[in-house]
């Protein structure tokens, strides 16, 4: 298994990310070959490298910064808008189309935040640099920023992406957060992704807050049989339900909770998200799951207990992530505004 992920690309992002300190009691627990991503014409410092805008990296972490101490909420925000967008046609910044149909208006979608900085960071960065910084990268670039001032690793995100010309409401099949862990690892095999991969990914959850409408079937009628999730701890239930009546009232907002009480409104990055799923405290079904397949309880476990292991692997599973599906080379444009493809740019460019 191990080995397997080491192949290709993962081979030298594991040796920039973890200074051949490696993840060998995770990667043990793994008994099948995990999925070796396609190899990209992706580049550790693209624009540098090839004398494009040697210094976007530094102006793009300068705006993450001045944004993430005003508002600490912008890293699940961005985590969020990332997965949303590399999940459905890969990293190609189709999410931030703006559009009467475009990826943003789906149901799964409602909610998405982030927008705004990605719009100022592209500013900036067409100020300084016109034309040549694609906002796939730019994303992929502001969430690593962003969550590593939350306290995670600070790992390379490899560059060159361009930006897709289509967005469609009708492509996004973004899973419900109540799905089970054998659906939940079925869909990240689709898009390319192993179990481990899975358990990390979902590992993002150690902060940000979800609506109750997410979590209302664990707290009154779990698989319609009229009863809470069995697996959910009392104590928490009681506590949800509080927050989260089973309607709400007209008028009344759907109201948001935590998805990890112990980051809260800190926003910190941790592995104590998986020290509640063994505890039975997770609060969306999906991240419960865990605890019941064999490698995702174990690789639970072992992020439980170690709080690098689930830092190094968090830093390659975010990394092969941000290589699904994306465009290089002579595909797609460089975007001079991430709202709009350079053809519907209303300002032309």
């Amino acid at each position: 298994m191990f080995g397997s992920r080491m192949r290709g690309e993962g081979f030298v992002l594991l040796v920039l990310l973890l200074a051949c300190t490696c993840l060998p009691h995770v990667y043990a627990m793994i008994p099948e070959p995990a999925v070796t991503l396609p190899v990209t014409r992706l580049v550790r410092q693209f624009y540098k490298k090839n004398h494009l805008c040697d210094d976007v990296e530094v102006y793009i972490k300068y705006q993450v910064k001045s944004y993430w101490t005003k508002d600490r909420s912008i890293t699940p925000k961005l985590l969020r808008l990332l997965y949303s967008d590399c999940f459905v046609t890969g990293c190609d910044a189709s999410i931030l189309l703006d559009g009467p149909n475009s990826e943003k208006t789906a149901a799964q979608n409602v909610g998405l935040g982030a927008f705004v900085l990605i719009d100022n960071i592209k500013e900036v960065v067409e100020a300084r640099c016109p034309g040549v910084v694609s906002c796939a990268d730019i994303l992929n670039l502001a969430t690593r920023d962003a969550v590593n001032l939350a306290g995670a690793p600070s790992y390379p995100v490899l560059t060159g992406r361009r930006d897709g010309f289509t967005s469609s409401a009708a492509s996004v099949d973004l899973p419900s957060p109540s799905i089970s862990w054998e659906s939940a690892l079925a869909y990240f095999q689709s898009k390319g992704l192993d179990v481990l991969d899975l358990t990390t990914l979902l590992g993002a959850h150690t902060m940000g807050r979800t609506h109750c409408r997410y979590i209302l079937d664990r707290l009154y009628n779990f698989n319609n049989t009229g009863k809470p999730d069995p697996s959910m701890k009392q104590s928490l239930l009681d506590q949800l339900r509080k927050q989260c009546p089973p309607k709400t009232r007209k008028g009344q907002h759907d109201p948001l909770v935590f998805l990890n009480p112990q980051s809260g409104s800190k926003y910190t990055f941790s592995n104590s998200y998986y020290s509640r799923v063994l505890r039975n405290e997770s609060i969306l079904g999906v991240d419960q799951q865990l605890l019941f397949g064999n490698d995702t309880s174990q690789i639970t476990e072992e992020f439980a207990a170690g709080f690098e292991d689930f830092r190094k692997s968090f830093a390659l599973s975010m990394s092969r992530m941000g290589s699904l599906g994306v465009l290089t080379g002579t595909q797609g444009e460089i975007r001079r505004n991430c709202r709009f493809t350079n053809k519907d740019n209303p300002n032309g460019k």
